[in-house]
């Protein structure tokens, strides 16, 4: 028997012995999809591995039907010499709900099935991990470090003319911020000195990062810090938003959840949105280089 993995890749166009429902194809999707996102939501990781794994062979299991089994246009509706009928696009849409071009994207995904599988369960982790409130989000290994893409830094950098201190980071974070002075979790932010020009993307425990909100309000209004710009998710109703707002000349909020990267360079997206704080009397710069991100508004 040819395995629909194998006949994905060699675009095998016989007609294969997989046992393959196609009028459930849809169903089984929407269940499979619900699993998944349900073992996020609770964090039983074997049940989002068993559930992906599933839902990729589904994936093979369909297209590989589909290269046997559907005609495209022009082409005849019996396979050679056989009896069975070859179906036209319009009816395997109809019967399986999925198009041409959904197929298309599917196949593509399935080039890479590794990449696909590890994209499919990282991102339910490091959602799960930039929810958690232990998490500290520059330190550690594996996939509790993630770091801010370089676009933004860039951004930061046209604004504040250059870093001078990120009190919390690591020291792969530093390849692309490039601080004068970085401080670690080792090396605890909250406890040295803050001065001159900050980016701040601090840990995002409740407890984390309200102190470090509240060491860059007090450090900015006594004058050690002369400008910063800190990236945050957009809890708005919570105390250290308020309180950052307060003192912010600017806040940006993105127009779609920003993409952090993990140590190996892998997007990957937040169940939340982000803000960026601006700290600094040079508003119209901050406006002009982050208001390519999302909308700017004047506290």
């Amino acid at each position: 028997m040819v395995s629909p993995r194998r006949a994905l890749i060699r675009g095998s166009s016989e007609s294969l012995p997989i046992k393959f429902d196609p009028k459930r194809f849809r169903l089984n999707g929407r269940a499979l999809d619900f699993t998944i996102e349900e073992a996020k939501r609770i964090r039983d990781w074997p049940a989002l591995e068993k559930a992906v794994e599933q839902k990729i062979e589904e994936e093979y299991k369909f297209v590989a039907w589909w290269t046997a089994n559907v005609r495209g246009k022009g082409q005849p509706k019996k396979n050679g010499n056989s009896s069975v009928t070859i179906l036209s696009e319009p009816e395997v849409k109809e019967l399986t709900g999925v198009g041409k071009m959904q197929k298309l994207r599917m196949s593509h995904r399935l080039k890479d099935p590794e990449k696909y599988r590890r994209d499919l369960i990282h991102v339910g982790n490091i959602a799960a991990q930039l929810a958690d409130p232990d998490n500290f989000r520059s330190e550690g290994t594996g996939n509790n470090e993630w770091y801010t893409p370089a676009q933004y830094i860039k951004a930061a950098r046209a604004v504040l003319g250059k870093i001078d201190l990120d009190p919390a980071s690591s020291e792969k974070a530093q390849k692309v911020v490039k601080a004068g002075i970085f401080y670690s979790r080792a090396d605890d932010g909250l406890k040295q000195k803050w001065s001159g020009r900050v980016w701040l993307n601090p840990p995002y425990s409740p407890k984390e990062i309200a102190a470090f909100v509240d060491t860059l309000c007090i450090e900015f209004s006594e004058r050690r810090v002369s400008a910063a710009i800190m990236l945050t998710h957009n809890y708005t109703d919570s105390g250290w938003f308020q309180k950052a707002a307060a003192q912010a000349s600017n806040i940006c909020f993105p127009s779609s959840r920003i993409r952090f990267l993990d140590p190996d360079g892998v997007p990957c997206s937040p169940t939340q949105g982000q803000a960026f704080f601006y700290f600094g009397k040079n508003t119209a710069k901050f406006k002009k280089h982050f208001s390519t991100f999302g909308l700017v508004v004047t506290t």
